[in-house]
């Protein structure tokens, strides 16, 4: 006789394939964890994308104009930098742009300076501006001959300077082209025009030409910025440097007008010719009155003018006058010397009698 099973063992059996149902509450928490789920990982794809988009799409446009001039200060940290493009208007997330930059791993490579970004710019590209450092070159020209003060007066009309700059010593700076940015100090560029004069001299003076008829580099300088003054053809200052290297050995005086000039006025044109007084004059920059060289530089001598004093050729001239040309004829006695001033004075008649 067989026996059926209590109802209790009936109760705890489960029927085969049939999943036991989770309780509605749970149910109903498992449906609102993965409905947030969805929700959160959408909002991050927006955010991602619109982060994308903020950074390699179009930026904002200029306030004004066509570019946007921005000023980046030296010692500036990532967060002053993507503040001060978002002040500025070239960059619509200051936050975008951090992320941006450390993520690329440029945050420690931004180069301080002045930039120009285009209306609509790309994050991107702007952030590869700054990275590479391409800055707004500015130039101040310091032509060859330019006397000390003169060089001051240079940097005192550029307007993108700042500050005061003092008069350097006759013949302490390089006449070049120098880069310089807007804010920095007048004294700071003067110092790197002289800084670049030393610098070129320490390598100039150790290649010099032995025998030289004079001891310091003072007196190199001196005589350079004679020759830069007494020639504006470039491809004769070594002739006439060999020329007043010839008299200066000879113990000749070196009558430049030049030197007559600058004790007359600091180096200032006269705007007319010499007058026979002011060639008789007692000055100590005189050499028609002098022997030897005059106390101090006339001007800043160029590179050409510098190297070719203290490497001339070799040469038997010992004067020369203009020819008529704009560049001068030279000869190694007084007599031929003589002739090739006589006919300047033939030229200069023809000239005023035009």
């Amino acid at each position: 006789m067989s026996r059926r099973p209590s109802a209790k063992k009936r109760a705890g059996k489960t029927r085969p394939g049939k999943p036991r149902r989770l309780p509605l509450n749970r149910r109903v928490a498992v449906a609102r964890g993965g409905a947030a789920l969805a929700t959160l990982t959408f909002i991050a794809l927006l955010v991602a994308a619109f982060g994308l988009w903020t950074y390699a799409g179009p930026g904002p446009k200029a306030k004004s104009g066509e570019v946007t001039v921005v000023m980046l200060r030296k010692g500036a940290g990532l967060s002053e930098i993507a503040a001060t493009l978002q002040r500025e208007g070239v960059v619509r997330s200051s936050s975008v742009f951090l992320a941006a930059a450390q993520f690329t791993g440029g945050s420690r490579q931004l180069k301080a300076g002045e930039y120009e970004f285009a209306s609509g710019a790309s994050m991107s590209s702007i952030l590869r501006a700054i990275r590479e450092g391409r800055i707004v070159r500015h130039q101040v020209t310091i032509p060859e001959g330019m006397t000390a003060e003169m060089v001051v007066d240079i940097l005192n009309a550029e307007t993108l300077l700042t500050g005061v700059a003092p008069t350097p010593p006759e013949g302490s700076v390089l006449p070049e082209t120098y880069d310089i940015q807007r804010g920095e100090d007048r004294a700071a560029v003067l110092q790197r025009m002289m800084d670049a004069h030393d610098a070129l001299m320490a390598t100039l003076w150790d290649q010099r030409q032995a025998g030289l008829p004079f001891t310091t580099q003072e007196e190199a300088i001196t005589l350079a910025s004679i020759v830069e003054k007494e020639t504006g053809v470039a491809s004769e200052r070594p002739q006439v440097a060999a020329v007043f290297v010839n008299r200066l050995r000879q113990g000749m005086r070196l009558e430049s007008d030049p030197t007559i000039i600058y004790g007359l006025t600091r180096g200032r044109p006269l705007g007319r010719g010499l007058r026979a007084s002011e060639v008789a004059s007692e000055t100590p920059y005189n050499t028609y009155r002098i022997a030897g060289l005059p106390p101090t530089p006339i001007a800043n001598p160029g590179r050409a003018a510098i190297a070719a004093v203290l490497d001339p050729p070799k040469t038997d001239a010992l004067f020369f006058v203009a020819d008529g040309t704009g560049g001068h004829v030279f000869a190694p006695t007084y007599e031929e010397h003589q002739k090739n001033v006589a006919n300047w004075r033939r030229i200069e008649r023809e000239r005023a009698g035009q």
